[in-house]
């Protein structure tokens, strides 16, 4: 989590709670997780192109 503390986590959690409400959440972590996992899915395709191409 880099430098964050468990207090900034908290208040970053209670400022999301206060923006979305707690039935958009859920959501919310869904769509920031395949986000995530979209960007590393294409991040591994280019390593894996760029060391083909080093061949």
């Amino acid at each position: 989590m880099g430098n964050l503390g468990l207090t900034e986590i908290l208040t970053i959690g209670g400022a999301l709670l206060i923006f979305f409400g707690p039935s958009r959440l859920p959501s919310l972590g869904k769509s920031l997780g395949q986000s995530i996992h979209e960007f590393k899915k294409a991040g591994r395709a280019l390593t894996a192109e760029a060391t083909d191409r080093a061949e």
